[in-house]
């Protein structure tokens, strides 16, 4: 049989091409079914701090629900959290920031936009979720751990054992703030709150619900230690949430020499910037970072540096595909759920 005689399928060679290419195609359609699968696997830490969430809320409300008080401890949260005097700061701040702005930008910046979003969660939400975890790591601590509380502590004076157990508070929270930073995951949490390009004093709200409940459990310890079987005047709450939340700002308020003692906005702004947010975790008194020598005090005269995370790792309103301020919203509470970061 001569060589022209010897039958060639018309093709051949193109099919074997085919065939490589559908097995690439294959491969590719593979890893994109694989990225989605992943991509909506839950991250495990996650779920299980979710539980403890719901559980501690769970016995809040059962808690309660006994003493019949439900009702008026949700009003009294209300009042200590959104206060009258805590609104207006919020609004006279923000007039200040288009005065004496850290950074100039508009009054309906996407930044602005995006945690005004969030005021809204933290008032429907974020509000009665606090007020239940302060009820119920109190309820549990104090039937669990009772042992912790310091009874001598019950004679001394209110003038000296509120202002001592409000410290002591500030303390704790320092600490759940550094493992925030910390720990890994209860920091797919926090860099939510991080992820402001656009400080101002809204960014105070920006926070994932979730976050909230190692900073309740643990600053809830000074109070059952101290003043087990007394309340703290609402007041005093209010004071230390609005000190809490002026931070924020987008001022290059220092505080003169009150900066060395309280938090302020320029001394906060250091720890959001992109290069180290190691630094300055105080979340109203600077004594704590004095301590651990982890404090920067600010210049006044200091350019005001970029805030957020380099790569962007939570979805972010600057981007320029961002979905819509509810939807975006959505995407960055269930971020931190997601097993791929």
């Amino acid at each position: 049989m001569s060589v022209s005689q010897v039958p060639v399928r018309a093709g051949a060679a193109d099919d074997g091409a085919g065939l490589a290419i559908s097995g690439q195609g294959r491969a590719v359609t593979g890893g994109r079914a694989r990225a989605r699968v992943a991509r909506w696997q839950l991250c495990p830490s996650s779920v299980a701090l979710a539980g403890v969430t719901v559980i501690l809320v769970w016995t809040g409300v059962m808690d309660l629900l006994r003493q019949g008080r439900l009702e008026a401890v949700l009003r009294g949260g209300w009042a200590e959290l959104a206060a009258p005097v805590l609104v207006t700061l919020v609004v006279v701040a923000g007039v200040c920031e288009r005065i004496w702005p850290a950074e100039p930008r508009p009054v309906l910046a996407r930044g602005h936009v995006q945690d005004a979003c969030y005021v809204a969660l933290h008032a429907i939400v974020v509000i009665p979720l606090m007020t239940l975890l302060s009820v119920g790591s109190a309820a549990l601590i104090g039937s669990h751990a009772g042992w912790i509380a310091l009874r001598p502590a019950q004679n001394w004076p209110g003038w000296l054992l509120i202002p001592l157990t409000i410290v002591a508070m500030d303390a704790a929270n320092w600490l759940a703030h550094f493992a925030d930073h910390r720990l890994g995951f209860l920091w797919r949490f926090h860099a939510l709150h991080h992820s402001q390009e656009e400080l101002s004093v809204l960014t105070s709200f920006r926070a994932h619900p979730l976050m909230h409940t190692t900073g309740f459990v643990l600053a809830t310890v000074p109070v059952v230690v101290l003043m087990p079987g007394r309340p703290i005047a609402p007041v005093l709450i209010t004071i230390y949430v609005c000190i809490g939340t002026m931070q924020h700002a987008n001022l290059r308020w220092t505080y003169g020499p009150a900066g060395r003692v309280i938090v302020s906005p320029a001394y906060h702004r250091l720890h959001h910037a992109r290069e180290d947010q190691s630094i300055n975790l105080g979340v109203v008194l600077t004594i704590w970072d004095v301590l651990a020598g982890r404090a920067r005090f600010p210049s006044r005269r200091a350019a005001a540096g970029r805030t957020g995370l380099e790569g962007r790792p939570v979805p972010v309103e600057q981007h320029h595909a961002a979905a819509p301020g509810p939807l975006l919203l959505a995407e960055q509470l269930i971020e931190p759920f997601q097993a791929q970061r």
